[in-house]
């Protein structure tokens, strides 16, 4: 193998798992520091640089990070079921207990007279103006409904997600100076574009909620709804019950929204019924706990084939037992196990199958190019159609998502609007910038704790069953107080505080080797990877992580270190008597649209961290 290039941003970056598979690339090691030390106004701004909404997603988020923490890695043979940091919700650790931050936030530059429309208040388009504000740029959102949050704010229920969280979080991107007309719908784009907007962002959401034209649906209309607009309705206030029997159709989270509120707007028997294997529904896991935690069933492996009525009043659905079956490559068919049809008994059913994208305001003959699914023709990275002034960004340009996705490619897009207003190729992306810096204090001390606790994962407290069921309004999760968000906190590995080898100072005396507690650090012949990676002193099997290979050394060997294991315990570090390896913290902060000159980024640098 060739040795590895450290220099290259890249290479460190993917180490920091849960920072490399955020979306948005936020530093949660950094902040998850700031939250043991007390720090939550400084945790909360490093948050709010990369992901705009941290009280959000605090709450909220997808989770991308989780499943990739290295805790969950090295903790296989200390615990049953190994779990990771609760990075999601330190997050909201830091938005709950922080100051008071809004002197902390940008002040903008003085307009540049450029004007930007977004269109929906939600993630993805609130980034863009997040990030456009502070740069002198005149940017106008509007929305159809009178509050900002997108579907943040219209579908997720309020006993996931307070209003008053989403509340402040939007206040504080209009306090940059961004323009909310509430209420406002766009009826056409050859309209909108007329009035001479420097760029347009369609960040409109994916809107529509699929249906399923099954027998008996026109007949019992009255008592069948689309998922999204019923929650939509709930939120609005204009849904405040439902049956005392309820269907929900759907395995995403969207289903398990409706049948959690369901429960709180008086359904008694509410099931959730999926097509799919448990394993399979797109819900996240934890979302599934949580309806299973308020004694909600979920049905698999049930193709719905019927709503069922008396006169036009729905009395139930019929479905058809199927099984999963593989083909040769692999792919899965649904087949009918030859059983009877189920009937379940309901009042109401709630569709919750997926969504679509709708543009029925977008003309066909203003330039804009749609694929064959409905999608817009987006360029690789930029977001721009083929209408060079429009942009697409969130649901509306790819399909439904989630927030921190939405994020970050508003993120991107920003960037995208800024080159081409400057002039610039939309192509040529900025890089990140980023630091590494030693840690030593001394011989042995270091500048951060690198003695993770051995705790197992702590539970987030519950607000009380029969009281969280009583409101649609009553927040479920209670969120970490400050002693066990310290606790919590003490479990993360700091895996930003990289491993950093000197070949031209090591001596190859082998005491990292015998002192490394994983084993993951060997001195060996090089070889071709495949062959490398398995004569190392344990064999490192896992390919999605890179290997640190060193430069030759004297006697022609080379290091070798496995990443995907190592716990950035520093022990080598301290172990070694010439200084060859050092602990380094790496920080990476990815580009924001004015890169040098954007005061999003310039405040991120000022904070103490």
């Amino acid at each position: 193998m060739q040795p590895t290039n450290t220099a290259d941003p890249a290479y460190f970056h993917k180490v920091v798992d849960c920072q490399w598979a955020c979306p948005a690339h936020t530093p949660v090691p950094e902040y998850i520091r700031l939250i043991a030390q007390g720090r939550y106004g400084d945790a909360y701004m490093v948050n709010w640089v990369s992901n705009v909404f941290p009280g959000i997603l605090g709450r909220t988020c997808d989770r991308p990070c989780e499943p990739a923490c290295r805790r969950g890695r090295v903790e296989e043979q200390n615990a049953e079921k190994p779990e990771p940091v609760a990075i999601c919700r330190l997050k909201r650790v830091a938005a709950d207990l922080k100051e008071d931050v809004v002197p902390r936030m940008p002040r903008p530059l003085a307009s540049n007279g450029r004007r930007i429309a977004c269109v929906g208040a939600g993630p993805a388009s609130l980034t863009v103006a997040r990030d456009l504000a502070p740069l002198g740029y005149e940017v106008t959102v509007f929305d159809s409904r009178n509050k900002a949050g997108g579907f943040m704010h219209q579908q997720i229920p309020r006993f996931r997600l307070p209003e008053s969280v989403i509340d402040e979080e939007t206040g504080y991107i209009f306090a940059l100076g961004v323009e909310f007309k509430a209420g406002y719908r766009i009826e056409s784009m050859k309209a909108l574009m007329a009035e001479g907007y420097d760029a347009i962002v369609v960040g409109s959401g994916a809107p529509r909620g699929r249906d399923l034209e099954l027998p008996g649906r026109q007949e019992a209309a009255e008592n069948i709804h689309i998922g999204i607009d019923w929650l939509a309705s709930v939120s609005f206030g204009h849904v405040s019950k439902v049956g005392k029997r309820v269907i929900v159709l759907g395995g995403g989270n969207t289903a398990m929204d409706c049948c959690r509120s369901a429960r709180r707007l008086g359904g008694e028997d509410v099931k959730v019924i999926v097509r799919s294997g448990f394993e399979e529904m797109k819900a996240s896991p934890w979302e599934k706990e949580d309806a299973q935690h308020e004694d909600i069933p979920i049905i698999n492996m049930h193709v719905p084939k019927a709503f069922v009525h008396e006169d036009g009043k729905l009395t139930g659905m019929t479905f058809d037992v199927v099984r999963a079956e593989h083909d040769d490559k692999g792919r899965r068919q649904l087949v009918s196990t030859g059983e009877p049809e189920v009937f379940f008994a309901c009042d109401e059913v709630l569709i919750a199958v997926g969504q679509e994208n709708a543009f029925p305001w977008i003309e066909s003959d203003c330039g804009i190019e749609f694929d064959k699914w409905g999608l817009p023709v987006l360029g690789e990275g930029t977001f721009q159609s083929s209408q060079s002034k429009v942009f697409f960004v969130g649901d509306a340009a790819f399909g439904p998502k989630n927030i921190i996705t939405a994020v970050a490619q508003g993120h991107e897009t920003a960037v995208s609007i800024d080159l081409m207003l400057n002039g610039e190729d939309v192509n040529a992306r900025p890089g990140p910038r980023t630091n590494l810096i030693s840690q030593k204090m001394g011989i042995h001390e270091w500048s951060y704790d690198q003695d993770p606790s051995n705790d197992l994962r702590y539970k987030v407290p519950w607000a009380n069953a029969a009281k969280a069921l009583s409101s649609i309004k009553i927040e479920v999760e209670l969120g970490f107080d400050a002693r066990t968000a310290l606790k919590e906190a003490s479990r993360c590995l700091n895996c930003d505080v990289q491993t950093v080898f000197a070949p031209k100072l090591c001596i190859e005396c082998d005491a990292c080797v015998d002192i490394c507690p994983m084993d993951c650090i060997t001195f060996t012949g090089n070889a071709d990877e495949p062959q490398l990676r398995q004569q190392l002193n344990a064999q490192a099997n896992n390919l999605d992580q890179d290997l640190f290979v060193s430069t030759e050394l004297k006697t022609q060997r080379v290091m070798v270190k496995d990443e995907d294991v190592c716990l950035h315990c520093g022990l080598c570090a301290e172990r070694c008597p010439t200084g060859a390896w050092d602990m380094q913290k790496f920080l990476l902060t990815t580009a924001k649209a004015g890169s040098q000159l954007n005061p999003i980024s310039a405040s991120a640098e000022r904070m103490p961290v």
